[in-house]
């Protein structure tokens, strides 16, 4: 009898030790998958985190600031790369209107001065392969599109870049729009003879916002 109690409680045991070590084992699996679970959701929100941080590579409507009527007053040094100091001065009017909805857009300048009046263009032209614009410039006077220059917009400030030919020269020309609010903006033309080493500011333009833009 006592042999049936004593093996009646070693199956009892050995049960009990199968069952508890079923369940530690079950209990360890069901923590790894919670684990791999926790760290796969994490993997997740990082980065759907990170997705929100990044600037969106599109930047067809950086121009938008500028769609509208401003007043322009303009700066220009009359003689570029020579060592002059001679500056003039001239006022007018720009028009900014949107085309392709707003991937390029027309800006038209009138002004007058010393040198008399002026009528100015620039196509602006969104390339979305690449993610920048090209600026092209043309003189009524002679009704010539310019070499376009081409960059892009970084933290509110656009540069741009273009290799021409002044006065026989070979030169590097940088121009760039900063200082852009709701009603003002700059704008600076710049050559360099060095590649880049040095600069000469010749043209200055500040912006300030009148209205709309005429239909």
């Amino acid at each position: 009898m006592a042999r049936c109690i004593a093996g009646y409680l070693g199956v009892a045991i050995i049960r009990t030790r199968r069952y508890t070590a079923c369940s530690l084992l079950c209990a360890s699996s069901a923590t790894r998958v919670l684990v791999r679970l926790v760290a796969v959701l994490a993997l997740f929100s990082s980065a759907s985190a990170l997705a929100g941080a990044l600037p969106s590579a599109d930047g067809s409507h950086h121009f938008d600031f500028e769609i509208g009527t401003w007043k322009t007053h303009v700066k220009r040094l009359l003689h570029p790369l020579t060592g002059s100091s001679a500056w003039v001065e001239i006022n007018g009017t720009t028009i900014v209107r949107p085309v392709w909805g707003g991937r390029a857009n027309l800006a038209e300048l009138e002004a007058d001065g010393p040198g008399g009046h002026f009528r100015g263009l620039s196509l602006r032209l969104y390339n979305p392969e690449t993610h920048t614009w090209s600026l092209n410039f043309a003189n009524a006077s002679d009704g010539t599109l310019t070499t376009p220059a081409v960059g892009q917009f970084k933290n509110g400030r656009g540069t741009f870049f273009d290799k021409e030919t002044f006065n026989g020269r070979p030169i590097l020309l940088r121009f760039v729009i900063s200082d852009i609010t709701a009603t003002s903006c700059r704008f600076e033309q710049a050559f360099s003879e060095d590649d880049g080493k040095t600069w000469e500011v010749n043209w200055v333009a500040i912006d300030t916002r009148v209205g709309k833009a005429p239909k």
